[in-house]
């Protein structure tokens, strides 16, 4: 059973490194910045015995991520762990700019040299998670909320996969791409087919979507339709062979490229940019959709999409009934700044510091 089932139901407070299962060598300062190892050398032989609050904060409206992956790590690599005392937010929380998220109360050697680190898994948890929430919100906008699919597999690194696959989640992304991208918090990663299948076919979406059925009976028939750059044409070739079947046609034509729909009715263009997974072409797929009695197939949009642009789109009412979005969820923006702010219990930090305390953070156990 996986941690995150245990925490739902109130079996554990917290993930832990059962979880993350965090690189050793962190233990070394491996991933210290190297400041950070001299000064505990410095502390262990001058001011051992003094005790620093240092606290976590950033600067915008976000979804907070990363309260879970930080606490393990601190109780994972911290000496004397234990005998810290440690205040945090939740993952999920809504968070104010300046608002204190965490605090770490003890022996500066005993855990300084991991500011960094908790720096960098906030920063990056907290951005996914907020780029999420912020597509997620934009795609309710028409007062039905539409699933936003995680596809960020392409866009960075694939051994981030399984933390911005939690971050999503708890930004509110229940469907992800990849295996990965679940470990943390679900089961399996879910998707169709990509143009290389309709390629290995000659273009041949029909085929290619007979294959795909016959070797996963199992799965919701979704269809990719834009390989041949005609979305309307396929997507009816493919709405006539499997009728009921067909659950949806997916549409990923690129900023680059103009739909032979356009070609066929040029009149319509002239008032709008007609590239992509443009509105007038969306409006036009459903309409031949509907006019053919497939009003139960499904658009799923993909490419390019990020908040701005899903608002845009919901505000027009484009009928889009599930959105996919990659790179612009995997923009990291938000910094965060941890501070010492109290020496032995009085006020000590830097210019421009001070201690924020923050009634909603809870006591770590």
């Amino acid at each position: 059973m996986k941690e995150i089932e245990l925490k739902m139901q109130g079996e554990i407070k917290r993930l832990t490194n059962q979880t993350f299962k965090f690189d050793e060598r962190i233990h070394e300062g491996w991933f210290s910045a190297v400041y950070f190892l001299k000064t505990r050398e410095i502390v262990e032989k001058y001011h051992s015995d003094n005790i620093v609050t240092m606290q976590f904060f950033q600067k915008e409206h976000a979804i907070l991520c990363g309260t879970d992956e930080v606490i393990a790590l601190i109780k994972t690599f911290a000496k004397n762990a234990d005998e810290l005392e440690i205040h945090s937010l939740k993952d999920g929380d809504k968070i104010k700019p300046f608002e204190t998220v965490l605090t770490i109360k003890g022996p500066y050697q005993n855990f300084g040299y991991l500011e960094g680190i908790i720096d960098g898994i906030f920063a990056r948890r907290t951005s996914v998670a907020t780029n999420v929430y912020n597509v997620v919100k934009a795609a309710r906008k028409s007062g039905v909320q539409k699933p936003v699919i995680f596809m960020g597999d392409r866009d960075d690194h694939f051994t981030q996969q399984s933390g911005d696959g939690y971050a999503a989640y708890i930004g509110g992304s229940k469907a992800q791409a990849t295996h990965a991208m679940n470990e943390w918090w679900g089961k399996q990663g879910m998707g169709t087919m990509p143009h290389a299948l309709i390629q290995l076919f000659r273009g041949d979406v029909v085929e290619a979507t007979k294959a795909y059925k016959a070797e996963f009976p199992e799965d919701e028939l979704m269809a990719l339709v834009d390989y041949n750059n005609d979305v309307i044409t396929d997507s009816l070739k493919v709405a006539r062979e499997f009728g009921e079947e067909l659950k949806g046609v997916r549409v990923d034509t690129s900023r680059t490229m103009v739909d032979q729909y356009f070609c066929r009715n040029p009149e319509v263009m002239g008032a709008f940019d007609p590239r992509g997974a443009n509105p007038v072409l969306l409006f036009a797929l459903r309409e031949a959709l509907d006019k053919e009695g497939f009003n139960h197939v499904k658009i799923v949009a993909t490419g390019g999409f990020n908040a701005e642009r899903i608002e845009s789109y919901e505000e027009q009412g484009v009928p889009i009934d599930i959105y996919g979005v990659g790179g612009s969820l995997l923009k990291i923006h938000i910094g965060f700044t941890g501070d010492n702010v109290l020496l032995n219990g009085e006020h000590e930090a830097k210019a421009g510091r001070r201690y924020r305390d923050n009634p909603r953070l809870e006591l770590v156990d």
